[in-house]
């Protein structure tokens, strides 16, 4: 099992790692920690630099056979799928949203002026459009590294991943878990991946017994809305797809925003959940035409 170095990573591996072990008891996982690109690179973040960054090494490292599965944050994988490989799982989501880690009670409450810290354009772009008062500054490095210098006062506050939070034992530092309508996140947000070799058989079907259908769908509306702009979109892009399972219908809310918040065009598209693909396809080709003028 391939796995980034990060806390984060290795602890979302070994969660799975421990399914896997209580499920398939005669047979010994190994884990191996590859660095990746991004894990090094010190630089800032752009959406269009984005995909890949994080996952490179670990397929190059499963097309060559030195790991057979790969243990992925489902938002770090490019919505084009690798050659020969394929997501054999998709866990039960964890919580979507994005969290606000702040020395104040919420994100409203923040004093004017304050600093919040994310290197995310996609979060910078949605609270400039919420707070045109608040200064975004980088912030990058561990969860640990991004909290110490909250509480240290570096920055006023954080916006991270609810789920990285909660998984890496980090959950009592949520200060707020951000609604949706203030903060849409990131298409696959929340979601592991488990990518294995497409043709082997054995080890697909050792781990798809962990594949959950309802985030499956869910993410693969997200996924094809961000697939719809263009994949590596160079303007803030954002999704989140709820499904009923009683009705069996999806809900996809996605957006697009200049990178300083000055314009935010948000769009919302339902139908059956086996469409979810399509759903996510007609949302993009709804906003796909305002795309460049916001990147402008």
């Amino acid at each position: 099992m391939g796995t980034r170095g990060s806390a984060l990573s290795r602890r979302q591996t070994e969660a799975v790692l421990a399914v896997l072990r209580r499920l398939h008891p005669g047979i010994r996982f190994e884990v191996v920690v590859i660095q990746t690109h991004g894990d090094r690179w010190a630089g800032p973040l752009s959406p269009a630099s984005r995909p890949g960054l994080f996952v490179a090494e670990l397929e190059r490292a499963l097309q060559e056979g030195s790991i057979d599965l790969a243990v992925h944050s489902l938002k770090d994988l490019p919505t084009t799928p690798t050659p020969g490989l394929a997501l054999a799982a998709i866990p039960p989501r964890e919580d979507p949203r994005d969290a606000l880690v702040a020395n104040a009670p919420s994100l409203a409450h923040l004093p004017y002026g304050a600093r919040v810290g994310t290197s995310s354009p996609r979060r910078a772009a949605q609270l400039r459009a919420y707070r045109k008062d608040l200064e975004v500054v980088p912030l990058r490095g561990n969860v640990d590294t991004r909290i110490r210098k909250v509480r240290s006062g570096v920055v006023d506050a954080a916006i991270l991943a609810a789920a990285g939070l909660v998984r890496g034992g980090w959950e009592q530092e949520i200060t707020e878990r951000l609604d949706p309508e203030v903060m849409l996140p990131a298409p696959g947000q929340g979601a592991l991946a488990l990518q294995v070799r497409e043709e082997d058989i054995r080890m697909r079907s050792l781990v798809e017994v962990l594949d959950d259908p309802l985030t499956r769908a869910a993410v693969s509306a997200e996924r094809a809305f961000l697939r719809g702009l263009g994949g590596g979109c160079v303007v803030p892009a954002a999704a989140l797809a709820t499904c009923d399972a009683g009705a069996s219908t999806l809900r996809l809310r996605g957006l697009v925003a200049a990178p300083d918040g000055s314009r935010v065009v948000r769009v919302e598209r339902a139908g059956p959940m086996v469409c979810a693909e399509e759903i996510g396809r007609q949302a993009a080709e709804a906003v796909c035409g305002l795309v460049p003028t916001l990147a402008s």
